[in-house]
Parts: structure tokens; C-alpha cells; sequence
């Protein structure tokens, strides 16, 4: 079997996701990942799915492209090649960086170029942002894979005084406190 990325982007409405995945249970493919969210009023979701080696990719998004076209929504379809595994595996701590502050372009950008300096990988990233000056309004959480070999006191001073430039409030903490203190 082959493997395909999808793309469905457009305005949010009931019903999308089944009428994806019934395309895709007509088709013989199985979604292995899903990532759907409603972003303001747009739906926007990552499907990827094993296609059956007798369909093409070209079919396979003209078949979602004419059922999604009624949606108005617009599909991509790519296919997901296998990679070569690390030739040396780095080994990560997984953090959740959370801030909170007035919007402002700029925010995302200067508190992820920190992260990427450090080589820490962002594995997740959720922003809220509903505009004006109340600081609670407007919160970004980043899950991040940190490489052990970064010092995280150094880590820790940078995202602290880029936070501080960007007037937002930062907290960092390892994934096991956060998900312990954030419990439901």
C-alpha cells in the first residue's frame, strides 16, 4: 500500500469529516493519522491514509476534489514517501511552553525563532489569538521536544527575556508537570 497526505481546508459546516471518510472508506483506504480543527470559522484538516496499490493519487483526489467541491471546501492530496530513519536518533524531553499577552504580529515568530536557535522541534502548536489587550485573551501553548544536549537554563533565560521584548507572559514546564497540574 501507499501512503498519501490530505489536505481539506474551507468554511466549517457539519458533516465534513463524514463525507471525507466516507469517500475514503469507498476507496479502500484507511486513515492511519487525522488532525482536524476549526480555526475561527475554517475547517482545516490532515488526514493520512494507505491507498490501495491500484489507486492512484490522481484519483483519489479527484474522488474527494468532486464530493468536497459541494462543501466548497478544496483538497490536496501528496503522497507521503517513506524517510530513512536519524542516522543518530536525538534524544528529547517534551516541554509545553504556554504564553499569554496583547496581540500583536510578530509573537508566534519571535518566540518560535528561540526554539528553532535551540534546535528543539515543535511538535504541536495551538494559538488563540482574540485580539485587544487583555492579556488572558490571547494564549499560545507550544508542545516542543527539547534535545537533551541544550542547556535548559539557557533555554529557559532566552524564551524568558524574548517573552519579556514581546510583553507576554511565559511559562515552561516539562509535559509531566503540565499534564499533572492541568489534569481534568
Amino acid at each position: 500500500m501507499n501512503k498519501a497526505i490530505l489536505s481539506v481546508l474551507g468554511q466549517d459546516r457539519p458533516g465534513i469529516v463524514a463525507t471525507i471518510t466516507a469517500v475514503l472508506f469507498r476507496q479502500q483506504c484507511n486513515i492511519e493519522n487525522v488532525s482536524q480543527t476549526i480555526l475561527q470559522s475554517q475547517f482545516a484538516g490532515i488526514f493520512v491514509v494507505s491507498i490501495p496499490d491500484d489507486l492512484s493519487m490522481q484519483a483519489l483526489e479527484n474522488g474527494l476534489s468532486n464530493e468536497m467541491r459541494e462543501l466548497d471546501l478544496s483538497v490536496q492530496v501528496k503522497p507521503v514517501y517513506p524517510q530513512d530513519p536519524p542516522a543518530t536518533p536525538q534524544e528529547n524531553e517534551p516541554f509545553i511552553i504556554t504564553t499569554k499577552g496583547p496581540d500583536r504580529t510578530g509573537l508566534v515568530a519571535g518566540i518560535t525563532e528561540i526554539i528553532a536557535r535551540y534546535g528543539a522541534n515543535i511538535t504541536n502548536l495551538q494559538a488563540v489569538f482574540k485580539g485587544g489587550d487583555a492579556p488572558g485573551d490571547n494564549i499560545m501553548i507550544y508542545e516542543v521536544d527539547i534535545p537533551l544536549s541544550v542547556d535548559p537554563k539557557t533555554l529557559d533565560s532566552d524564551l524568558r527575556q524574548r517573552a519579556l521584548e514581546l510583553s507576554l507572559d511565559i511559562s515552561i514546564q516539562h509535559r509531566k508537570i503540565f499534564e499533572a497540574i492541568n489534569r481534568i
